[in-house]
């Protein structure tokens, strides 16, 4: 069985091998490289498309939610679902609570903030999420790659607590 690839990991190491032959000043290989990328991409993604159009988006349903799958068919332009979907799709997945403030498609950035605990305890989720120490950025990567950017608003103050204040009834107890 093959070891589990993840996307955004396997895409930083293409980046660093890309880096490490333009460190080499060779102009040629680097060309090369980056020009065998772009074949192996386009290979891939026509393999994709085909398979995206032969099967149809009925039976692709239930790999929507798998990051890999995900991360491939929106690096390729294929996944189904638009980016506002992707992203709701992302944030369960990562295990935090957050509160999608907005996104900008133009720019790419995202903005979110904590969303306020159902408990009113103040108490956080703790490390929640697909796989422990994976960023937020990275699962963003893998489901809506549009996002270019994230900025996160402090979370909204609780609302103060509800004091009602208002007339005893009278006691007919009372003597004057």
């Amino acid at each position: 069985m093959r070891a589990a690839i993840d996307g955004p990991q396997a895409g930083r190491r293409v980046e660093e091998v890309l880096d490490r032959l333009a460190a080499t000043g060779d102009r040629a290989a680097c060309a090369a490289a980056e020009e065998l990328v772009r074949v192996l991409m386009d290979f891939y993604g026509a393999g994709l498309a085909r398979i995206v159009e032969k099967v149809g988006d009925g039976p692709l349903k239930p790999v929507y939610g798998d990051e890999l799958v995900a991360s491939l068919l929106s690096l390729h332009g294929l996944h189904p679902e638009d980016v506002h979907t992707r992203i709701d799709r992302a944030l369960a997945a990562h295990g935090e609570p957050l509160e999608l403030l907005g996104f900008d498609a133009d720019t790419g950035v995202l903005r979110l903030r904590p969303a306020a605990a159902s408990s009113g305890c103040g108490c956080g989720s703790g490390a929640g999420g697909s796989d422990a120490g994976r960023t937020l950025e990275d699962t963003l990567a893998c489901f809506a790659p549009e996002v270019t950017g994230v900025e996160q608003e402090p979370a909204a103050a609780p609302a103060p607590a509800l004091l009602q204040i208002g007339t005893r009834p009278p006691s007919p107890a009372r003597v004057p």
